[in-house]
């Protein structure tokens, strides 16, 4: 699937999943409904950075990064 067509498909499905029903605080005003990229990627056990730029290796110039683990 190319990255532009992921990045579609993944902002639909934030957006079909509300705060409350993860059990998140709601938090204000959003633009766009659902839920943000960085409640995705925490629900996910995903750094947010991961998420955009090719999948985090852009993002880091290619190099490798350690992942967070909880």
């Amino acid at each position: 699937m190319a990255i532009p067509k992921l990045g579609d498909y993944l902002r639909s499905r934030r957006a079909q999943v509300t705060p409350r029903d993860v059990g998140l605080p709601e938090g204000g005003q959003r633009r766009v409904p659902g839920l943000r990229r960085e409640e995705a990627a925490m629900l996910a056990r995903f750094s947010a950075s991961t998420t955009t730029c090719g999948w985090g290796r852009a993002a880091s110039g290619g190099r490798r990064r350690r992942s967070w683990r909880p």
